[in-house]
């Protein structure tokens, strides 16, 4: 008998769900860095073997919003929890679970099954991670708690394992070889963004989108030229740094990754150029690919 079925993983910003998604995937599909807000968009992993299909969707960081980007990927968060046959709550050994009591106290309604993810249990020891395990227990009564480690990789299998148990019988939703919904496109972008968030400080990395205005594929090489947007002159400043040093060394390290990723040779031009006040548009966010507000 075949499996097949949605799994959504939601939680709180920087408690390793990317990196989650993507030991679960076998891929690098979801970015991963050590800052906060990391993911923006729901992101669709689709995992196949002979007998089961897993559509996983990580989503950005629950978190109380301070402009409308944040509105959106909140509300790409709670759309997660009404379409899954079973939802991951990645939370870890730091975090408390009054943290989002409004998201919380959604999911405490919740009919699927439910799996609490504590990561980063190397941080922790054997005594302090009993008490958060019962912490979690007394808020989500009705929800399995399953201590991991992405960095190590313990318990991923086991994860893997449980959700085969609980998902339906069903034919698979997706073609067997489709592993993903989003365009390779949208990777671009992300790849970029992602040494943004790495090679800049405090808000220019939250103040930045990319768009891909050319992706030429051939059989042996991509030709792609992308736009970094800011909001602000200021921000055009220091994205393309002194003699346009910051800005070659993101183009550089974007490159290397994404001829890893696509397995190519990547031709990659950025422009930088500013969408004063972009995050507070409903119609540039829109037009950007998040939810119309």
């Amino acid at each position: 008998m075949h499996k097949a079925g949605f799994v959504n993983i939601v939680g709180n910003p920087n408690v390793g769900k990317s990196t989650l998604m993507n030991l679960f995937m076998g891929e690098r599909i979801s970015i991963a860095t050590f800052k906060a807000q990391t993911t923006r968009h729901r992101i669709m992993g689709i995992l196949n073997t002979d007998d089961m299909q897993i559509v996983f969707s990580d989503t950005p960081g629950v978190l109380k919003p301070n402009y409308k980007l944040q509105e959106s990927m909140l509300a790409f968060s709670e759309s997660a929890l009404q379409d899954a046959d079973v939802l991951l709550y990645v939370t870890d050994v730091v975090e408390k679970p009054d943290k989002n009591e409004d998201f919380l106290q959604k999911v405490r309604k919740m009919s699927i099954p439910v799996l609490v993810l504590i990561n980063k249990i190397d941080l922790s020891n054997q005594q302090e991670l009993e008490k958060i395990v019962e912490l979690w227990h007394d808020n989500l009564p009705a929800a399995e708690i399953i201590p991991v480690c992405a960095t190590a990789k313990f318990n991923v299998d086991a994860v893997l394992r449980r959700i085969k148990e609980l998902l339906p019988d069903s034919p698979p939703y997706y073609g067997k070889d489709q592993w993903t919904d989003k365009p390779a496109r949208f990777f671009v972008t992300e790849i970029i963004r992602e040494k943004i968030l790495l090679y800049y400080d405090k808000e220019i990395p939250y103040a930045v989108e990319v768009v891909v205005e050319q992706f030429k594929e051939s059989e042996k090489s991509i030709h792609i030229n992308a736009v970094i947007y800011v909001e602000r002159e200021s921000q055009k400043g220091i994205i393309i740094g002194h003699n346009g040093v910051a800005l070659k060394k993101v183009s550089t390290e974007a490159r290397k990754t994404l001829e890893k990723f696509f397995d190519k040779s990547i031709y990659l031009e950025i422009f930088v150029k500013v969408d004063k006040d972009w995050r507070n548009s409903n119609k540039r966010l829109e037009a950007y690919g998040y939810k119309d507000l």
